[in-house]
Parts: structure tokens; C-alpha cells; sequence
């Protein structure tokens, strides 16, 4: 797919190291609650939470955390979670799209965070519906490890992956919502292990950007998730290789 993937991919293999790790494993564990909460603690039976939990596994957070967060979610330890999903919609620097995926409890401060950080950043906010008519929810799932291309096309085609793109050391395979848990079940199946499984928002329509309008998308983007209250951030920019290598040198 795009370039962003591949500066995502980058940046999730450092995400274990660097200094945003205690605000990634926070994330991860809201996903967990979630999913718990929603599903249930049983794993045989929520797939949502198989992946919450394979998810925050691949990035190390401890499994007490994890265990923690199961029985937080699905009301077995006595505490109460109660989160809110809100969407918002705006433009980065050269009429870059953003979708701003929030789980808050506190609708207030999530919105007044995110219109300052926009603010802040080179950001404009826009109407709802003026930017998510350009996405679709699709299942995305990442594989990495020694996996070879045509192995990884032989497990899910027969099971509805809609596409499957090399990102140089790592794979993306795209999926209608309805069919992530099959394509995920033939993946293991296979043997072949997955980093992740999610829904996410994937553009119908990607753009170039050069890398000086990448600086400032990303800046935006980063600022963006270093609020609590936001647990996604996609975008419709689109890197050439020659860029993604300028901006890997910075």
C-alpha cells in the first residue's frame, strides 16, 4: 500500500525503545478493556480481544498488565471501564486528510485536546463527513519474520484478503471487516505468525507528498498521539521510496 505504511512499520519496530513506550502499552491495554468489555474474558470467544491481546503481546507489555486489563474490561475485578469512541475530522499541511480515532472517557478534554493540538500544529479541523467519505473501515493485518510473499498469498486468498502489499520486510494484508478473523485464522493455519490484526480506516484514494509536507504531517500526526485520549490517527498521504529514504536520514 503506501509509503506511510512502511514510516509506520519503521516506527513500530522502535516503538518497544523509545520514550512514547509507557503511552503505547496505556493504549494497547484500553484496546484490551475494550474488547473484554464487549466480547467477554473468554479468548475462544471474542476474537477482538485474541488480537488486542497479540497485539500488546508483540509490543512487550508484561502479561500481568495484560490479565489486568481482561478482568478490568469484562468487569471481573470490580472496577468500572467505560470508554467513548469519537470520531474527528481534519486536514494536515497541503490538504493531507486525518480521521482522529478517540477512546476517552472524558468527550470534553479529548475534543479540546485534539482542536489544540490542530491548532498548534499546522492542522485544520473539518465538518464531520468531509474527510471520512474518503475511507473505508477495512480489516488490516501485518505479518513480518521470514515469511516469503507467495506463502503468505497461498494462505489467505481462498480466505478473502482483498490485497497483499510488500513493504519491504513486511507484509500488509487488507480484508474486508467481515473476514479479518477468517484471513487471520488461515494465517495460523499456515504457521504463519501475524504482528497484527486490526480494523482500521484505509483511504480509497492515497496522495504524494514531497518530504518537507511528510515533516509536517508526521509532526502533526505525533503530536497528535501523545494524547491519551487518542488511540489512532490515519491519514490518505502516500510516500515515494525516494522520500521515505530522505526522511529515514533526518
Amino acid at each position: 500500500m503506501s509509503g506511510h505504511s512502511k514510516w509506520a512499520t519503521t516506527k513500530h519496530k522502535k516503538a518497544v525503545v523509545d520514550a512514547r513506550r509507557a503511552k503505547s502499552f496505556a493504549k494497547l491495554i484500553k484496546n484490551i478493556e475494550v474488547a473484554a468489555k464487549l466480547g467477554g474474558a473468554d479468548l475462544s470467544g471474542n476474537p477482538t480481544l485474541v488480537d488486542a491481546v497479540q497485539k500488546a503481546k508483540k509490543l512487550s507489555v508484561p502479561n500481568d498488565n495484560i490479565d489486568r486489563a481482561v478482568k478490568r474490561g469484562a468487569g471481573l475485578s470490580g472496577d468500572a471501564v467505560e470508554y467513548l469512541t469519537i470520531m474527528y475530522e481534519g486536514y494536515a499541511a497541503n490538504g493531507v486528510a486525518l480521521l482522529i480515532e478517540c477512546l476517552t472517557d472524558n468527550k470534553n478534554r479529548a475534543a479540546a485536546e485534539v482542536r489544540t493540538t490542530m491548532s498548534r500544529n499546522g492542522g485544520t479541523m473539518a465538518d464531520p463527513g468531509s474527510v471520512a467519505y474518503n475511507f473505508a473501515r477495512k480489516g488490516v493485518i501485518r505479518v513480518s519474520g521470514d515469511v516469503s510473499e507467495d506463502d503468505i498469498l497461498a494462505a489467505v486468498l481462498d480466505a478473502g484478503a482483498e490485497d497483499v502489499a510488500n513493504q519491504g520486510g513486511s507484509f500488509e494484508i487488507i480484508t474486508d471487516t467481515a473476514d479479518l478473523v477468517k484471513v487471520r485464522t488461515a494465517l495460523q493455519q499456515a504457521g504463519i505468525d501475524y504482528d497484527s490484526a486490526d480494523s482500521e480506516f484505509v483511504p480509497h484514494l492515497e496522495v504524494l507528498v514531497d518530504a518537507e509536507t511528510a515533516r509536517k504531517v508526521f509532526g502533526l500526526i505525533e503530536a497528535l498521539e501523545d494524547s491519551d485520549d487518542v488511540q489512532n490517527v490515519f491519514s490518505n498521504f502516500d510516500l515515494s521510496d525516494e522520500v521515505l529514504a530522505e526522511l529515514e536520514q533526518d
